[in-house]
């Protein structure tokens, strides 16, 4: 069994790893983590959610990090402005033990610009961004990228499902030449291939952590037919009998996802919704409560719920399919984390088996048929 001080990685950030309960590398790490150590050099990863993307290249990035120069040495790019701020704070545990400090930004939506560029003129080694607010701050030219070296895209396929292709076009061709480029992602639809193709070099290694697990095993996959005026009634009997389990439950609106939550609410659920209708200080308190236990069931869209990093979730579930396949990806690898077991119900009428059997095949797995 492979340790970190195996990978390459010090034991300065070792030590910050054992205090955060992270002791054995998952297979994503030890696949990646000796490459960008060593080489760094235009790199693909592909790995389920879940699966410890974060310190696979942030261990490396930070290992590199030359503190005597204050300039921004590594960018990386989030999809959203939750999943930004939580690589952040991992950076932030990872280095707690550095000899010398290192300076991490975070640089997202829904936070004052001015304030942002601010902060970036004090000595800052690493900036975490999602597109659309580094772009901003590239048109006000309020950040230097001339001195990075390293280049992360996170959750590419998700940056791309959010719409953000032209920013990243901005981006990497504003950084072109300058920088080797490291790509991780859960899945690889065509247009980050095109990304691929464009951006990084055509020697770039990839790996593909449990290749043939694009979705966790440990996961159980069960679908429920009933008609859309009775997926109230399902939803609730499935969750009592959930008892204090906690999970996520999924809705393509932000309509469905308000609804739901009340109704669940009215039921005595601990529930509450997540949506991008809400301001961004109502966000971060439900997220925390959901991540500190105060809050039991979530429900949510698909773009609120990017970020929310929590591994005891007993079961996510489908009140609608999604309109991608990635989304029953990301949305599923949010439950069975850290080797425990999850269930992923969607709730279904007859409609929808077609989709639920293009899901099966293209993920390779077996949905199977409850009664609730």
């Amino acid at each position: 069994m492979k340790t970190f001080s195996d990978l390459g990685i010090s034991d300065t950030f070792i030590k910050a790893l054992e205090e955060n309960n992270i002791i054995v590398p998952t297979a994503i790490q030890v696949q990646a983590i000796p490459f960008l150590v060593n080489q760094g050099t235009d790199f693909i990863g592909q790995a389920q959610t879940g699966t410890g993307k974060t310190a696979a290249y942030g261990l490396p990035i930070l290992q590199a990090i030359y503190t005597e120069n204050p300039k921004i040495q590594a960018l990386i790019l989030a999809p959203t402005r939750e999943l930004g701020q939580q690589i952040a704070k991992q950076l932030f545990k990872f280095s707690k033990y550095s000899e010398k400090k290192i300076f991490v930004e975070s640089i997202t939506g829904g936070k004052k610009i001015d304030e942002q560029i601010a902060a970036l003129k004090r000595p800052t080694h690493i900036v975490v961004s999602t597109p659309g607010r580094l772009v901003d701050l590239l048109e006000r030219k309020a950040i230097d990228l001339s001195s990075i070296k390293t280049i992360v895209l996170d959750e590419a396929d998700e940056m791309l499902s959010f719409g953000f292709k032209k920013e990243l076009d901005t981006i990497l061709s504003y950084t072109a030449g300058k920088r080797h480029t490291w790509l991780f992602s859960a899945t690889m639809p065509q247009g980050i291939k095109a990304i691929i193709a464009k951006y990084l070099s055509q020697s770039a290694t990839k790996i593909e952590a449990n290749k043939h697990d694009v979705i966790n095993k440990s996961i159980d996959h069960k679908y429920v037919i009933c008609e859309r005026n009775d997926k109230p009634k399902i939803l609730s009997r499935f969750l009592k009998k959930q008892g204090d389990n906690r999970g996520i439950v999924f809705c393509r609106s932000r309509a469905d996802t308000q609804a739901v939550a009340e109704k669940l609410i009215s039921e005595k659920f601990n529930a509450c919704a997540l949506h991008g209708d809400l301001m961004q200080k109502e966000r971060e308190k439900i997220m925390r409560a959901f991540k500190n236990t105060k809050l039991q069931i979530l429900v949510a869209t698909d773009i609120a719920a990017r970020g929310i990093d929590v591994n005891e979730l007993a079961y996510v579930v489908h009140y609608t399919l999604p309109d991608q396949i990635e989304y029953y990806t990301h949305r599923s690898g949010r439950t069975a984390r850290a080797g425990l077991k999850g269930i992923s119900l969607c709730l279904v009428d007859q409609r929808d088996i077609a989709d639920l059997k293009i899901i099966e095949r293209d993920l390779d797995i077996s949905i199977k048929e409850i009664i609730l």
